[in-house]
């Protein structure tokens, strides 16, 4: 009697093994076009190696004085440190069924492209010496040539799992304990209910940490292309809409898509936290970019001496 299940773990095994380095390769290309990003997350603070010199101004510690520095100009200059301690960063990618949409064969699914986010946000961080690891995974977060790889096997074994059923809850982040001033990444269409969505971020919002949300989206789901007789299909239990001229709905739709739009704006603004949107007939690259950006912006308090 355990053949059969043991057959069945070991072709979806080898399913899940199947996707990981299409998921890897793609990640690595993208995240590859910023690596000269990894300089962005210079700071000052406390560490031993030397970053810049800058000008003395009143209120200035005297003895970070440089000498030698301000012996060549009539201005005197500080010598200031890099920041060594590394940041802890947890993802979360939303593999729900919404996200298995593409409105075109020449498109990757939402999935696909959220997967693909995910892992090259976390190869760039990890490669710049930062801990991440996917949250509510129970992984500690780490850093080095292997977390990459253990991501991905983790995203895909996520995704066959969310596959069979569509009730499943994986359209909203896990709960899970967050360190002090860890980042939070999530990636996801965001098209649950604010009030869903509010009350997921809020579990994290009253912790100090920063966060940074991804929508992503395909584009029809944008303009709602389609024009004539169609049939609308819920992937996620909504049932069936058939619309005798769908392009009469098309403003409306719009409209009720710029309320969410907003409603996701001031739920971002209201946790102190950040938000982009990904299109998937767009460059993966420039959100990434956008979203190591923020990740580089140097936010924290400034802590008195």
């Amino acid at each position: 009697m355990a053949q059969p299940a043991f057959e069945k773990a070991r072709y979806e095994a080898a399913e899940i093994a199947e996707r990981v380095p299409a998921l890897l390769l793609a990640a690595q290309r993208i995240a590859a076009t910023i690596e000269q990003g990894v300089h962005g997350r210079r700071r000052v603070g406390r560490g031993e190696a030397f970053w810049q010199f800058r000008q003395y101004y009143p209120g200035d510690e005297i003895r970070r004085l440089d000498w030698r520095q301000s012996a060549k100009s009539d201005r005197l200059f500080l010598r200031q440190m890099e920041w060594s301690a590394s940041q802890t960063a947890f993802l979360w990618c939303d593999v729900s069924a919404s996200m298995r949409f593409n409105s075109r064969r020449d498109l990757s699914t939402k999935l696909e492209r959220a997967q693909i986010l995910t892992l090259a946000l976390a190869g760039a961080m990890s490669r710049a010496g930062e801990r991440v690891a996917l949250l509510g995974s129970g992984d500690r977060p780490s850093a080095g040539r292997f977390v990459l790889e253990a991501i991905a096997h983790r995203l895909a074994y996520l995704s066959a799992q969310a596959e069979p059923s569509a009730e499943e809850k994986f359209s909203l982040p896990p709960v899970a304990a967050i360190p002090a001033n860890a980042h939070v990444i999530l990636v996801s269409d965001f098209l649950a209910p604010i009030a869903e969505l509010r009350a997921a971020v809020n579990r994290f919002a009253g912790k100090p940490c920063r966060g940074h949300m991804i929508q992503v989206l395909d584009p029809a789901e944008l303009d709602l292309p389609y024009n004539g007789r169609v049939r609308f299909e819920g992937v996620e239990g909504e049932g069936e809409l058939l619309m005798s001229r769908a392009e009469n709905i098309r403003d409306e739709y719009r409209a009720a898509l710029e309320r969410h739009w907003e409603g996701l704006k001031s739920l971002s603004q209201s946790a102190g936290w950040s938000l982009s949107r990904h299109v998937t007939d767009q460059s993966a690259a420039k959100s990434l970019l956008e979203a190591y950006q923020w990740l580089s912006a140097d936010r924290r308090p400034t802590i008195q001496q």
